[in-house]
């Protein structure tokens, strides 16, 4: 057995989008840099690998808010063709033998796509500027005119496509110039945008979101977009049917837990393509036949097994029924892989952090109770039940921005109030109370024994201040954030290690993954600032004051940033690297190969 333990990586909240992770964060400039090395061996090209993973695969659309889990965008990763990928040394890559991107002017930045002629989806349509002013209407949020009422419900105008990024960004941006080759499009910002370069990339096949909206094909889903005027919250319109029947369809048309019957939800443009779906069980990847860019899939097949209890992943490992195994860490999971002979293990911090979020209505409106319940967590004591077996010298994250090896980190837990929050305050939560025994539900992924275990501390704390505990443990916790039928949720981001728009698309009024509400005008002012900011340190010191508001809302608290840990067969080539981000094992699946040798 070879041990490889990586050193931890740095840790930020940034990315293109973060994602709802089985468990967010490393300082890295989003600048494109000479590939890194990744060695493939002497292994020949054919034969399969098995992967297993947490969470259930549910969606052929990991850009929305309910899509947007670990698995879902990691199939997307392998199922997609993108103008670019982040390495293993969280740098941007340019993929141009799918596109360009080039920037034109800084002022006003003005940035174009073009995707090569010849590019096609799987099922030989060809990708154009159809499919790209797709992705920017709704990365955008460019038609959007919705009216909220403080309970964040609509009360005039329309929140057309639900996009689990943030929308700032290009939402700066006009409608895009069409090039006149039919294949490119230029964008044109009213002021600078950090994120630019990680800030677009193809989604889904405009023709097949047309189809489900009732219109002939790609074309006339563009003219729909051309049609309608950018949306004005100040000034809202009528609903257009066209395009709420386009962005309904979008928004859940590729949601299926099997493969569907009409292959156009499930088409490819990139390396593989998915084969089959047993619900809840396993994915299965084989190359796309008609993918012709220059990261090539060199196995015949992978499929991906969904295993959530870490124990049974690496006994599978071990029995040689999986090649791959990323289980949650926990206590047992690193002696467990220690006594697995014949793979490679490779360890470091994840950029993901485990946290509790309090809705800001229902039980929790009163800013008091939620300041109580904070009183009551435990966070030490998770800390120590779930991270200090595997990291002794870890400390919990007094930080939901930054951790404590980044520049930031000192400032601002000196401002953010999260630090009074380690040790359990009953009789200070007993006093905010003043008698009232509130009930709170708490949702979290039964089936993540992480996530078990912190559960289990907050509600036996919780209860000595006087809450009523209601276990909303859920398989299927994902698709009920930000659904009103709970009160807290446990859950974990982890992003893509670039940019800083991950501050918007999670603690941002009314953004689509903002699931529990929080809202601070002040702060969004800052968050406006922050994504047009183009200097670094300029950056750390907007998210130092968006912490410290935010942290006056009570509606957040985290725990730990999380360890990550991998098991590797032998047999598998390609897989030499610890990655941090969101694709973690997954970054450079071209490249994978076997050798059975080995």
């Amino acid at each position: 057995m070879k041990i490889r333990r990586i050193s931890a990586g740095i840790a930020v909240v940034a990315a293109g989008a973060l994602v709802l992770g089985a468990c967010s964060n490393d300082p890295s400039d989003p600048s494109t840099s000479e590939p890194s090395a990744s060695s493939t061996g002497e292994a020949t090209t054919g034969g399969s690998v098995t992967v297993s993973e947490t969470n259930e695969f549910f969606s052929f659309n990991s850009s929305t808010a309910n899509g947007n889990t670990d698995i879902n965008s990691k199939v997307a990763l392998v199922t997609n063709s993108h103008f670019y990928y982040i390495d293993d040394q969280l740098k941007v890559q340019r993929d141009e033998s799918f596109g360009t991107i080039e920037k034109l002017s800084d002022d006003p930045l003005t940035v174009k796509y073009t995707v090569n002629e010849g590019k096609k989806w799987s099922d030989g349509e060809p990708i154009d500027a159809d499919d790209l002013v797709l992705a920017w209407a709704v990365f955008s949020g460019y038609y959007d005119d919705a009216v909220y009422d403080d309970a964040g419900e609509i009360t005039e105008g329309t929140s057309y496509f639900s996009y689990a990024g943030s929308t700032l960004g290009l939402g700066l941006t006009d409608f895009p110039e069409i090039g006149e080759d039919g294949r490119s499009i230029t964008l044109t910002y009213s002021k600078p945008f950090s994120d630019w370069e990680v800030a677009f990339d193809l989604d889904r096949p405009a023709h097949v979101v047309a189809k489900g909206a009732g219109l002939a094909d790609g074309a006339a889903l563009l003219e729909v977009f051309k049609s309608v005027e950018r949306g004005d919250s100040e000034k809202p319109k009528e609903t257009n049917a066209e395009l709420k029947a386009a962005a309904d369809f979008y928004n859940t048309g590729f949601d299926s837990k099997t493969l569907p019957s009409d292959p156009g939800l499930y088409l490819s443009s990139g390396p593989y393509i998915v084969s089959d779906v047993a619900e809840g069980q396993s994915v299965t990847l084989v190359p796309n036949e008609t993918y012709d860019g220059d990261l090539t899939p060199k196995l015949d097949q992978i499929t991906i097994r969904t295993i959530a209890d870490p124990s049974a992943a690496i006994s599978a490992l071990k029995n040689g029924e999986v090649d791959i195994v990323s289980p949650q860490a926990n206590a047992d999971t690193l002696a467990a892989l220690e006594a697995v002979d014949g793979i490679q293990i490779h360890q470091g911090l994840q950029l993901a952090f485990d946290h509790i979020d309090l809705n800001s209505t229902g039980v929790f409106k009163d800013a008091k109770v939620r300041e109580a319940f904070l009183k009551t967590i435990p966070r030490q004591a998770i800390l120590d039940a779930i991270i200090t077996p595997l990291q002794p010298d870890a400390t919990v994250l007094d930080s939901f921005l930054f951790v404590p090896a980044q520049d930031g980190y000192a400032d601002t837990i000196k401002t953010n109030g999260v630090a009074q929050f380690t040790e359990p305050d009953i009789e200070g939560a007993k006093e905010l109370l003043a008698g009232a025994k509130p009930e709170v539900r708490i949702l979290y992924n039964s089936n993540n024994p992480n996530r078990v275990d912190a559960f289990t501390l907050i509600a036996e704390s919780a209860k000595q201040a006087g809450f009523t505990i209601v276990d909303e443990g859920d398989p299927e916790w994902g698709s009920r954030l930000g659904d009103g039928s709970y009160d807290a949720s446990i859950f974990g981001w982890i992003n893509s290690g670039v940019g800083v728009s991950g501050v918007p698309q999670i603690y941002g009024t009314q953004q689509a993954s903002n699931f529990n509400g929080v809202s601070s005008p002040e702060a969004d002012e800052l968050m406006d600032q922050l994504i047009s900011t183009i200097d670094p340190a300029e950056q750390v010191a907007l998210q130092v004051q968006i912490e410290e508001l935010l942290g006056k809302t009570y509606t957040t608290l985290p725990f730990f940033q999380s360890v990550g840990v991998e098991g590797v067969a032998d047999r598998v080539q390609g897989i030499d690297t610890y990655n941090p981000n969101q694709n973690g094992v997954w970054w450079n699946v071209w490249e994978w190969t076997v050798d059975d040798a080995a």
